[in-house]
């Protein structure tokens, strides 16, 4: 990914150091939970059949358990007449009964959670797929203005915490729905007198509930920003820790990451704290109902109104109708949680993307490489200062194009603009005469093959990591390039050669082996167009003389275009524009720069008198 323009980075002195906290959190208004149970709904709607089954597991499960009560009253009602009485077959009967519904409802619910746990990761699995290819197609833009810990937080913990909903809070909402209804149904059938109880409690539990939901929801919501943030700055931190260690800036990085994750402990700690006061309150109103249903029960038995069994039914009803109801309580907390993270996923998934290309753009092939910079002018967004007034360039097919200029000048901003990672705010770029707006960005970007100072490997062989930018590459072909980047030789001292595993971007070898890799990467590619942004930067100089000759093989032929600090990389250039506050001050060979005296020829003696009087 290209970085941002070095002006924005170096007002850092070191990582993290002078910046707040993690810029660009998914921070927006809250989103109505409808709109976001309706999207989440998207999802499983795709898996109905499943869905369709875990509601019928549910309703026989429940309707299975919802008998044990009634033929636990059967089963008293036998036992009425005192020992000599009892009806032994009949208290049998019913506690065999009771026995194999029971055994039954917990078979169906074991069923029942494995099915909710595979649809459960189906859901997960394609919100993870489509958050990666969200990110494929979001612009350079959006990951030069979020923290990448943030992105992550999302994609990880956000995702979880909505899987562990959705296998959890859902089977168990749907069961309490189930069982409420069936409670209700059964304790109407015994007594509808006894049900006026709840008609007093109930109301108490679900207002208490509603009022609690909506204050816990921002709590949650903070608390997942607040750990993104600390995701932000550890991932922030751990990149720069060499630097640190240099500096010796550990105490004052360890006190921020302190402050952040202290900030994040305390979200996570208000949120729960003040989840957790909703199950013991609706709980007391449910335990109250109880008594108050024994009480009334009770006096009911003694005026010959209700049978003895009738009472312990409806008690182990009360029991069943009340238990969700407190069980719901304590699922709407942990659904808060879960809306409050569907909303960041949702926040990633509706970034817009890179802007279309135009209607009738066309594919850019049969590449020449002529290309040309007219009167452009650019500012990054975020209303910062323009870094290109009125730039103009023109570079020739196969002519080798170097750039350069004082730090913040706008050298990396010229690479964004050919490569349509930003489009300029005002004048045109032309590719073999075609402005390249007018341009699929796909066709526009293979034409060029790149080596970023920042080099990137991902895990896996070398070989993979070599063959990366080209299909269907032989093993010689990519042992010609390592060859010819003089990197082969350290390719086979390792383990297992071209087949060792790199892991961690390739943590384990040096910067400069890492960017002769890219190199010889570079070298795959038949591209007609290249890019060289400070690629040798990680080189020793011997090494780099070494290569000299197997990078004028790779620019032969191709338009190239070179940003450089080291002069001595850029003296057989075709045309050296040298760019100060976002205008070429200066363009020439080098012979020529060095005959003006201008500001290229203060910056060549300046690396290289001594070595000039030396010689």
């Amino acid at each position: 990914m290209p970085r941002w323009e070095e002006e924005k980075q170096m007002k850092q002195s070191t990582p993290g150091e002078g910046r707040g906290p993690a810029g660009g959190a998914f921070e927006r208004p809250s989103v109505r939970s409808g709109i976001i149970l309706r999207r989440l709904w998207q999802y499983l709607a795709r898996s109905r059949w499943m869905l369709a089954l875990a509601v019928f597991l549910s309703i026989i499960g429940n309707l299975l358990a919802l008998l044990g009560p009634k033929l636990s009253g059967y089963a008293i009602d036998a036992m009425k007449g005192g020992a000599g009485h009892v009806d032994f077959g009949a208290v049998l009967h019913n506690a065999a009964l009771m026995m194999i519904c029971y055994a039954c409802s917990a078979a169906l619910s074991y069923a029942l959670a494995v099915l909710m746990v595979q649809l459960s990761r189906n859901v997960v699995y394609r919100l993870r797929r489509d958050i990666c290819e969200r990110l494929m197609k979001l612009p350079v833009a959006f990951f030069d203005t979020h923290a990448i810990g943030d992105v992550l937080s999302v994609l990880s913990y956000d995702v979880d915490t909505v899987n562990a909903s959705l296998s959890n809070d859902l089977v168990q909402m749907l069961a309490s729905v189930i069982t409420v209804g069936g409670s209700f149904i059964m304790m109407l059938s015994i007594s509808p007198r006894l049900m006026l109880v709840f008609a007093v409690t109930i109301p108490c539990s679900v207002l208490f509930t509603r009022f609690r939901s909506r204050r816990v929801r921002p709590l949650y919501r903070r608390r997942s920003e607040k750990l993104g943030e600390l995701n932000g700055y550890a991932e922030e931190m751990t990149d720069g820790l060499q630097t640190i260690k240099a500096y010796g800036r550990e105490r004052v990085f360890k006190q921020r990451f302190d402050e952040r994750n202290t900030a994040a402990c305390e979200a996570n700690y208000r949120a729960d704290s003040f989840a957790c006061m909703t199950g013991p309150m609706v709980n007391f109103v449910n335990n109250l109902s109880l008594a108050m249903i024994s009480m009334f029960g009770a006096m009911m038995y003694m005026a010959g109104g209700i049978t003895l069994g009738s009472v312990s039914s409806f008690v182990l009803y009360s029991r069943k109708f009340s238990g969700p109801i407190n069980e719901f309580a304590n699922i709407i907390s942990e659904l808060q949680s879960a809306l409050a993270a569907a909303e960041r996923v949702f926040m990633l998934l509706d970034e817009p993307g890179e802007e279309p290309d135009a209607p009738h753009a066309a594919c850019l092939a049969g590449v020449r490489g002529e290309v040309e910079m007219r009167d452009v002018c650019f500012a990054y967004p975020g209303g910062g200062e323009s870094v290109l007034h009125g730039f103009s360039l023109h570079a020739r097919p196969g002519q080798v194009v170097a750039i350069v200029g004082p730090t913040g000048a706008g050298k990396t901003t010229i690479i964004n603009l050919l490569m349509r990672f930003y489009d300029a705010d005002a004048g045109a770029i032309f590719v073999d005469g075609r402005e390249i707006r007018t341009l699929t960005r796909a066709s526009l970007r293979r034409a060029y093959a790149m080596v970023l100072q920042d080099t990137w490997l991902f895990s896996g062989t070398v070989f993979e990591n070599l063959a990366y930018g080209r299909e269907n590459v032989t093993r010689d072909q990519v042992e010609a390039a390592a060859r010819a980047a003089h990197i082969d030789g350290f390719i086979r001292s390792l383990p297992q050669g071209y087949d060792t595993v790199l892991r961690d971007g390739g943590a384990s070898i040096s910067k400069g082996q890492k960017q002769l890799l890219t190199i010889a990467r570079a070298m795959l590619l038949d591209a007609p167009m290249l890019i060289l942004d400070e690629a040798t930067s990680n080189v020793d100089t011997q090494t780099e003389r070494a290569i000299q000759g197997a990078m004028l093989s790779l620019m032969k032929g191709r338009t190239c275009f070179v940003i450089a600090h080291r002069l001595s990389t850029i003296r057989h250039a075709d045309c050296i524009a040298v760019l100060r506050d976002g205008r070429v001050a200066e363009c020439g060979t080098h012979e020529q720069l060095l005959a003006k005296g201008g500001y290229y020829s203060e910056l060549y003696r300046a690396q290289f008198d001594d070595a000039d009087s030396g010689a």
